[in-house]
């Protein structure tokens, strides 16, 4: 077998390291060695991970070549088999705490069971290296957690890696992992895929299943792949894929795989996608967007075809409902500890989690009522498109401690601002997969775009996706430390 050395390690995406260890050229335990090695070289400056799980991560790893060395006419490997991954630290790991950001639940007894998505991507063969750092409780869009140290975009490690799934975005970027898994309340992986120059994807609402993850939001919350291709982003999705009759948020009663529809199949995977019906979001969309996230929409509406501005519905006052429904649930859930230990919460989000504490139960009933409305409004937009485009940020990404940002002449608070093109999405459900872009004027910084389908259409948003990349430009840079 071949070694894998560090540097080549980082140029591997998950599909090519998967194929490798199905071709016995390459085995798991030689691709975690290249992971931990990466993770030693580069999360001291990174600060991705908050926990390395490594005696498990060999123990699976071992398993994948045990199995691999014993199959001569039996079932193949799993697609993802010897993989290294990932994931957010409100992910439960058997025999972990589940931290969530937070020094409060480091009190916590550890986990006594896998999230279901980490049982489904060990049934896939891939390999769990650890947790990654966030905001806490998942109540940011920066990742500039005072416990345990803001995490540094690999691109410049002045900067901010986006949030919540910061960590996340940081580890695939760095190399350290070709997959992570994250979660998406209000942007919270599309954030972090676009300043971070990843591919991001949130499904649609209640397509996989939350059990066994650290709530922060119940009726908005996602959970979800972040990657360092696009096909391994297709890769992980289908393997997270099933029912799960346990969660009641889950309301996926199929499985609807992406990977075959990323191989070329009765020509190539351009032809295909031109039958597409492709809108940009103007209007309040526009009106958010900075220089660079214009560039990178135009650029992208351009390789798509796309030339018909489309106006999305109430954006303004999705994004107010989602701020009030956000605080709210928030507050609500973390109240005991807001009343009794305060001062261990995190100081950039304390006062928002009072705040929703104490809102009036009308707001958060108007909030929702506009929510149902809202959706039927969104909805309808894709009776007449299959993928409509928008940037993922207003900007790329921030000095960290950036306190206050100008977007066309408008000062908005910084971390907030993160996410005016991701939360009046999410709050309609729709899936939405982040494209890495690289416009000019940001000195080598990426910014990302959206690619919106409707509700149970992610293949659609990988099929527009697949164009970008084949176009070249939605791509990853690998980066050397």
């Amino acid at each position: 077998m071949k070694s894998i050395a560090i540097d080549a390690f980082e140029n591997l995406d998950a599909a090519a390291m998967a194929a490798l260890v199905a071709a016995g050229e390459v085995s798991a335990r030689e691709l975690l060695d290249a992971s931990l090695m990466r993770i030693d070289a580069s999360d001291t400056r990174v600060n991705a991970f908050t926990e390395q799980t490594r005696s498990r991560a060999y123990a699976e790893a071992d398993a994948v070549d045990a199995q691999r060395a014993g199959l001569k006419h039996g079932p193949d490997l799993g697609p993802l088999a010897g993989v290294p991954y990932a994931v957010k630290n409100l992910y439960d790991i058997e025999g972990v705490v589940t931290l969530a950001g937070s020094k409060i639940n480091q009190s916590h007894a550890a986990a006594s069971a896998d999230a279901f998505l980490v049982k489904q991507m060990k049934a896939a063969g891939a390999v769990l290296v650890g947790a990654l750092n966030m905001d806490e409780y998942a109540y940011g869009f920066t990742t500039e957690n005072t416990h345990y140290g803001p995490s540094h975009n690999p691109h410049d490690l002045t900067r901010i890696t986006g949030g919540s799934s910061g960590g996340a975005g940081a580890a695939v970027a760095a190399g350290q992992v070709p997959i992570t898994l994250g979660s998406d309340t209000n942007g919270s992986i599309r954030v972090p895929a676009s300043l971070c120059g990843v591919w991001g994807l949130k499904p649609t609402f209640g397509r996989l299943s939350r059990r066994g993850s650290y709530p922060f939001v119940h009726s908005i919350d996602h959970l979800g792949p972040l990657a360092g291709s696009l096909a391994g982003l297709a890769l992980a999705y289908d393997a997270l894929q099933s029912p799960d009759p346990l969660d009641p948020g889950s309301h996926a009663l199929r499985v609807q795989p992406v990977t075959p529809s990323m191989r070329p199949v009765g020509g190539s995977a351009r032809h295909r996608t031109r039958a597409l019906r492709i809108g940009v979001l103007g209007g309040y969309f526009h009106e958010q967007a900075g220089p660079a996230a214009r560039e990178v929409v135009a650029l992208a509406a351009k390789a798509l075809s796309a030339d018909v501005e489309v106006s999305w519905p109430d954006a303004a006052l999705a994004r107010v409902a989602a701020f009030i429904i956000t605080a709210s649930e928030g507050g609500s859930l973390h109240l005991p500890d807001l009343r009794s230990r305060m001062d261990d919460f995190e100081p950039l989000s304390v006062d928002r989690f009072i705040a929703g504490a104490l809102q009036p139960s009308d707001w958060y009933l108007r909030a929702q009522r506009f929510r149902r409305l809202y959706r039927d409004k969104v909805n309808a937009l894709f009776q007449h498109w299959d993928v409509l485009l928008t940037a993922a940020t207003p900007v790329s990404a921030t000095v960290i401690g950036t306190e206050w940002l100008e977007i066309n002449g408008v000062q908005q608070p910084c971390r907030a601002a993160m996410g005016l093109l991701t939360q009046p999405i999410s709050f309609a459900g729709c899936p939405v997969l982040s494209a890495p872009m690289w416009p000019t004027g940001t000195a080598g910084l990426p910014l990302g775009v959206q690619l919106i389908a409707a509700p149970w259409r992610e293949d659609l948003a990988f099929a527009a996706a697949q164009q970008l990349s084949d176009a070249g430009l939605a791509h990853i840079k690998p980066l050397h430390f």
